[in-house]
């Protein structure tokens, strides 16, 4: 399977994510997958006049192209010319070019957020009139329009996450490549549901905390971070404590709060990120599938049998009280 991955409007940590994939051997875990990169704009050699002549021959028919990735938002403006971002060496805007190789490639895959919805290309004003592949925030149509599907059957695919996780990328393609991934493998923002369809909370080490409700009030204690500290996690389709980046972290296990950057929109929410907006002392937003009125009541009651241990434990940086000791043989 040929791959033909390019870099439009962003800062390229989706490409810095992939870097850390783990494996000692990543050219061998591609080739291991039947994946050929053909080009990367950090991982090939060829620039220049190679690469004109190699997008020209994907484009023309003459490169078989199986999957187009692209990385960044792409740039609409100034007034719908794509100026704003020409590929060097072509005077072409970008956006021309992923419109054509889109039409000629069997997948298009969006890696991360901005290539997805806009992501933080497409924060405020939005002066560049940054959008993703397929989508603008949650609204269908972006540069390609809400109908396109690929070659392959599919829409473009949005692994999004700012940054990606490297497994999330590196599945995707693999899946790809052994023709298991279908229109029902997506979720219904086209998100690959191997981990799009868990949240962030699923696996946090402070979900103790949450189901005591036992909550953090400044960023070094170990409690949850939902009532108070802007974490989204029980709202964030994604894998990060149960697939763990570099093996060991997470946002949360590292003392912040999940800004859902999966999401659209995530990039606006209309509030300091750091900070949980809140309606008569209630969170406004709360886990995805638990009515408001359910909320309130599992709240009273669970803060009313909070444990002195969980409680203490919440608002430090460190365990104060450690678990009570019992009989060994437990019953």
């Amino acid at each position: 399977m040929n791959i033909l991955w390019l870099q439009s409007g962003g800062c390229g940590g989706c490409s810095m994510s992939l870097l850390c994939a783990d494996t000692t051997d990543f050219p061998a875990l591609l080739k291991a997958g039947g994946i050929e990169l053909l080009w990367h704009p950090s991982l090939s050699l060829a620039s220049g006049a190679e690469l004109v002549a190699l997008l020209e021959a994907c484009r023309d028919g003459r490169q078989p192209l199986d999957v187009l990735c692209v990385e960044g938002a792409l740039l609409r403006g100034p007034q719908g010319s794509g100026r704003f971002h020409v590929l060097a060496g072509t005077g072409r805007p970008m956006v021309d070019w992923v419109r054509e190789l889109a039409q000629v490639a069997t997948h298009v895959v969006a890696v991360g957020s901005c290539a997805a919805w806009g992501g933080l290309s497409a924060t405020g004003t939005n002066p560049t009139e940054a959008c993703g592949l397929q989508y603008e925030d949650d609204r269908l149509g972006g540069l390609l329009g809400g109908a396109f599907v690929a070659r392959g059957g599919l829409p473009a695919v949005n692994v999004a996450g700012c940054p990606t996780h490297p497994g999330w990328v590196l599945d995707t393609l693999m899946a790809l490549a052994a023709g298991l991934l279908t229109r029902a493998d997506l979720d219904p923002l086209n998100r690959p549901r191997f981990y799009a369809d868990q949240l962030v909370h699923h696996g946090c080490t402070r979900n103790e905390y949450y189901e005591f409700k036992a909550s953090a009030e400044k960023p070094s204690d170990l409690g949850c971070m939902m009532e108070h500290l802007g974490c989204k996690g029980t709202q964030a389709h994604a894998d990060c404590n149960t697939r763990l980046w570099n093996g060991e972290g997470s946002c949360t296990r590292g003392g912040y709060a999940c800004i859902s950057c999966t999401e659209p929109g995530f990039q606006d929410p209309g509030h300091p990120f750091h900070r949980t907006p809140k309606l008569a002392g209630i969170p406004i937003g709360l886990p995805t599938d638990m009515p408001k009125a359910w909320f309130v009541a599992l709240a009273s009651l669970s803060k009313s049998a909070t444990p002195r241990r969980v409680k203490s434990n919440a608002t430090a940086d460190h365990l104060v009280v450690a678990p009570a000791v019992r009989k060994t043989r437990l019953k």
